[in-house]
């Protein structure tokens, strides 16, 4: 795919582990040409990910490198990191992708890797964010992409969005609520970056 100018677009790789919905709406933000890039490949590390399926619907690529069919993540890892390189990534989403990176591999693709992520970070990095937030009784919860380092859901922040946090609100629920928030975050901040913005894209909030 080449953009208005002739120019060909960058390729996004995009690494996922479950059912895909972060991948389907940066896809289809690409197709649409919301999002100035071509989604390139799609790679899952399972083959029973629900997003195999839903990327191979929207007509992406899709490879999967099912993590325990490796001896250790050092091989996995390599596959990875070939498989990007054949399809020719320039740039890595990861969207629910549930594997720790090793530093290694992020170096690799430093400054080429953006992770979203289901908190208001520095907030609740790591697991579980919807049943954390709620115990710790916060007002408000929200998502935040930001570029991947070697430290846990510690790179710089691309941007965020906010909803609120109800009275009654289960973990389920929190969760569903910001999905569509997440689904729109993902392509603005990737459209921000692509289209060389400078910093975070502003706060992102419901309605």
């Amino acid at each position: 795919m080449t953009g208005a100018n002739g120019a060909a677009l960058p390729r996004i790789g995009i690494l996922i582990s479950g059912g895909g919905s972060n991948m389907a709406a940066l896809v289809a933000a690409m197709q649409s040409g919301a999002v100035p890039a071509t989604p390139a490949l799609v790679i899952a590390d399972r083959a029973t990910a629900g997003g195999v399926a839903r990327g191979q619907a929207l007509g992406v690529p899709v490879t999967i490198l099912g993590y325990r069919d490796f001896p250790d993540r050092a091989a996995f890892e390599m596959a990875l990191d070939a498989a990007l390189q054949a399809a020719r990534v320039e740039l890595v989403c990861l969207a629910g992708f549930m594997r720790i990176l090793s530093p290694e591999f992020v170096a690799r693709w430093q400054g080429r890797m953006l992770n979203i992520h289901p908190s208001l970070l520095p907030l609740f990095p790591g697991l579980h964010t919807h049943a954390r937030v709620l115990e710790a009784g916060m007002a408000v919860h929200g998502a935040t992409v930001h570029r991947v380092t070697a430290d846990l859901d510690a790179g710089p922040i691309l941007g965020q969005a906010v909803i609120a946090v109800r009275a009654g609100d289960t973990a389920e629920q929190l969760a569903a609520r910001l999905l569509p928030m997440e689904h729109r975050l993902y392509p603005a901040v990737l459209a921000h970056l692509l289209g060389g913005g400078e910093g975070p894209i502003p706060l992102m909030e419901t309605g």
